[in-house]
């Protein structure tokens, strides 16, 4: 795994700058570094050696005539195949890395060769005759890749805190990223919380030529359900291929080991680990906030060596700013931190972890899933009915149960559901917001990827939008951030385009039902684990923000940043406050709400304010 960074053009000291930037994104690759110029471009490199891990895979890699020059964030791992292919083509290889696969491949296919490529990706190829650039990304978006423009240059990297080094970026707050983040709690790509800072989107490759940047998707995860597949045959491929991403994702010069929480996904990945190392993290709040237990449980039983941390209240806040600075945009997902304790202990131990992102996504796993089916009774009556006792509900002012099913049920799908991530209300958003802050509804942003799947049922049109926006925006960004922090490999072997082709093809009936999420999935998995485990309910990876609000010292914190400056800045702080006194005196539960706010201040006082990011717990914000 690695990290790359570029920028066209000449600048001031060009060499001192790329070096910089370079230097910025040092964790993605302390290994070695290396850089490329010419008259036209400064291209820079930081490895965390995997494969082939002596000296001749370091980068830039080239072609034969050196007309081509690589650089390369990911693992290819059918590159032995895709090798020997290009060879009996004439291509000649220097190293036994995957990266010399990519510009050997370019150099034969062309744009086709991301068709051809099984792994996750982000690289930048460089014709130095046309003074082309090529940047690519891979299907699901597992390794990140941005882009700006700047003052006629274009300049990318792994990170945004890269690109932040040029010289020729002015950096500015980005207040229509603030506007997404505060319904979906992360920023929803392509737009960044930096102005003109962009993500190349999954699936997508760019061109950069004669000044003009063009954008390609090149596949996409379409769901073709086969009816006809009975749960035999669905069982029967989805363990067969998931043990051949498994073995492919294995494929490594240095020790592989996993992360295992107590959910079927990570477990089920475990199962292929025998005689290796499994990592597990947790809260010392009872058993909804410890998994601990659980994985110890299983590591027994499938021959395993387990490591696992107890992560205090003092250590998950003393870490706040320095998570949120690696993530280089706002997260409000409060796992984020508790991934970046795991991967920290892990990489005592191994560079590169296999972990279980995706496999709710692919085969029907949220919880909400289960929504359409609820509803399905409710949504036989007449749509003007629905809406009445939607706006009579809406209007009494206290709450009883059933009140949200009906005021939900009034709706389609698609205004219904933003994303497995829904925050503030349209309402709490325009009370929330300052008014120089836009306020759109969240529905704008997914529409198009609705659109995209007409015709589809419920879950099928859920999964879609998840996929496209939810796994790009938070889950996968955490993922390779935390993993990234600690210069750990994080792979995901669900999120693989060959265990896609099978997922598509299974009937809805057999992802969600009435008797669990992931049903085909979870039934493969029964092969291999503890009927208990295999079935057990989607938890997520809980973390007690709801227990330490309610807690005078961390009242006081969050108090503190929801008066200052910054807060008065963005939002009308006592619509802020009313949600945090509301919570730590027990009458609602704000506890997300609460986190997403803090989560931005805390960002913001980093990248725009000058506030370092290592100040431990006590979070001050001018």
């Amino acid at each position: 795994m690695c990290g790359i960074c570029g920028f066209t053009g000449e600048v001031t000291d060009r060499d001192a700058v790329i070096r910089r930037m370079t230097d910025k994104i040092t964790h993605r690759g302390p290994d070695s570094s290396g850089i490329f110029q010419d008259d036209s471009i400064s291209m820079g490199f930081r490895r965390l050696s995997i494969i082939d891990i002596a000296s001749t895979g370091d980068q830039p890699i080239f072609n034969e005539d050196k007309t081509l020059v690589l650089t390369f964030n990911g693992e290819i791992y059918n590159y032995r195949e895709l090798r020997e292919i290009l060879v009996e083509k004439g291509h000649l290889f220097y190293t036994q890395t995957d990266s010399e696969v990519l510009v050997h491949g370019f150099e034969e296919w062309g744009e086709e060769l991301l068709n051809k490529l099984r792994g996750m990706f982000g690289f930048a190829i460089w014709n130095t005759v046309d003074k082309s650039l090529f940047l690519a990304r891979d299907f699901f978006g597992i390794k990140p890749l941005h882009y700006t423009q700047a003052n006629g240059r274009f300049v990318y990297g792994s990170e945004i805190k890269s690109i932040l080094e040029f010289p020729e970026y002015e950096k500015k707050f980005n207040k229509n990223a603030l506007n997404n983040y505060i319904s979906f709690e992360y920023s929803v790509p392509p737009e960044t919380f930096f102005e003109n800072v962009y993500c190349l989107m999954p699936a997508h490759y760019l061109w950069y030529r004669d000044g003009k940047v063009e954008t390609h998707r090149y596949w996409e995860p379409k769901f073709n359900a086969d009816d006809t597949m009975t749960e035999e045959q669905a069982v029967a491929e989805i363990e067969k291929i998931f043990e051949d991403s498994v073995n492919a994702h294995k494929i490594s010069d240095v020790e592989v080991g996993c992360f295992l929480s107590s959910g079927v996904d990570s477990s089920y990945v475990s199962t292929y680990f025998s005689g290796q190392k499994t990592f597990t993290v947790g809260f010392d709040y009872g058993d909804r906030y410890n998994e601990i237990d659980w994985a110890k449980g299983l590591s027994e039983k499938i021959g395993v060596e387990h490591h696992y941390k107890v992560i205090s209240a003092d250590e998950y806040w003393g870490n706040i700013r320095k998570v949120q600075y690696h993530m280089d945009q706002p997260l409000a997902d409060a796992s984020c931190i508790a991934l970046y304790f795991v991967s920290k202990m892990a990489r005592d131990y191994v560079k590169v972890v296999l972990s279980g992102e995706g496999a709710d996504e692919l085969f029907g796993g949220y919880n909400i899933y289960h929504e359409p089916d609820d509803f399905a009774a409710y949504m036989r009556l007449p749509r003007g009915l629905r809406r009445a006792l939607a706006a009579f509900a809406k209007k009494l002012p206290f709450s009883f149960k059933g009140k949200n099913f009906l005021i939900r049920g009034a709706l389609p799908i698609e205004e219904r559901f933003i994303g497995n991530c829904s925050m503030f209300t349209m309402e709490e958003k325009r009370s929330l917001l300052k008014s120089d802050i836009p306020a759109t509804r969240p529905q704008e942003l997914t529409r198009p990827y609705y659109d995209r799947v007409q015709g589809k049922d419920d879950v099928t049109k859920m999964q879609y939008l998840d996929i496209n926006v939810w796994l790009v925006g938070d889950i996968l960004l955490k993922a390779d951030r935390m993993s990234m922090a600690n210069s750990l490999e994080l792979r995901v072997p669900f999120l693989d385009k060959e265990v896609f082709a099978v997922a598509s093809r299974v009937p809805r009936r057999l992802r969600v039902n009435k008797e669990n999420t992931k049903y085909a999935m979870r039934k493969a998995a029964m092969k291999h684990l503890p009927q208990a485990t295999a079935q057990k309910k989607k938890l997520g990876f809980p973390v007690p923000t709801r227990v330490w609000l309610r807690e005078e010292k961390y009242y006081n914190i969050v108090k503190q940043a929801f008066t200052g400056e910054i807060a008065q800045k963005f939002f009308n702080t006592d619509v802020l406050m009313r949600f945090l006194d509301d919570h730590y005196s027990g009458k609602r539960d704000n506890n997300r709400k609460i986190w997403t706010i803090f989560v931005f201040l805390v960002w913001y006082d980093i990248y725009f304010n000058g506030g370092a990011h290592e100040s431990g717990d006590s979070v001050e914000l001018a």
